[in-house]
């Protein structure tokens, strides 16, 4: 079962303490970070996957709501506060749901019931991930894979894909003759690749390994550009680099 990727952003330790038992009863759910502010959250997003936020309203320095402003593509959003005269400037932002502290268990599996809608109405128009599901066990002896963009389906050799980066509910494929978006996930994409040749290095980005350039500090560069290497990613994709 996919869980959804949930991550706190709250101030008050007893506050994320109760979201995170609630999430742990949740089977649906599993909780991928707590940060205690929004400079915190902003790092956490560029660097990890979250599908959810479980986000406060009243913090420090910048408000739940100014912080959400800030966001070109945020996750599904589900704030919480004592202050219930925020609940219409939540949903002007399109947040999921609007839980007033203190709030019980049976309030928040609706609030998630609304996620899992929201889940299915986002992909029951669409015809389906772009990619087939590939096994574990995927031939390595394919040299390419098929991606459908604009009715069209492109057949993509690995040698000339450099890089792909993700736009929203669609990726950007990066090959040595043109750019191909597509709808997908990084998950999606990122299965299909073979395993050995292509390695995610950040949230956005997965890379030919092949194509790089050079390696300094943080960022890899190829295609005569500099992406960045995330925290979360950096360890696993430089053991595999010094150990091929």
């Amino acid at each position: 079962m996919v869980k959804i990727k949930c991550l706190i952003i709250d101030d008050e330790p007893l506050a994320q303490r109760v979201i995170e038992k609630f999430i742990e009863d949740t089977p649906t759910l599993e909780l991928v970070g707590k940060c205690k502010n929004a400079i915190e959250a902003m790092q956490f997003l560029d660097e990890a996957e979250v599908d959810l936020m479980f986000l406060d309203v009243n913090m420090p320095k910048l408000s739940g709501t100014n912080f959400l402003k800030t966001l070109k593509n945020p996750p599904f959003v589900i704030l919480t506060t004592a202050y219930s005269e925020y609940a219409i400037e939540g949903y002007e932002l399109d947040v999921i749901d609007f839980l007033k502290k203190p709030f019980s268990f049976e309030r928040f599996l609706k609030a998630i019931n609304k996620v899992h809608e929201r889940l299915h109405e986002k992909h029951k128009d669409k015809a389906g991930p772009v990619l087939p599901p590939v096994a574990d066990n995927r031939r390595q002896e394919e040299e390419f894979i098929f991606v459908k963009s604009n009715k069209k389906s492109y057949k993509i050799n690995y040698s000339d894909l450099y890089y792909v980066e993700a736009l929203g509910d669609y990726i950007k494929i990066y090959t040595s003759e043109k750019v191909i978006i597509t709808y997908s996930s990084m998950k999606g994409i990122e299965a299909a690749l073979p395993v050995g040749k292509f390695m995610r290095i950040h949230k956005s980005f997965i890379i030919n390994i092949s194509k790089i350039k050079t390696i300094e500090g943080n960022e890899v560069e190829l295609m005569n550009r500099k992406l960045p290497i995330g925290s979360n990613y950096k360890q696993d994709f430089l053991s595999s680099i010094h150990s091929a």
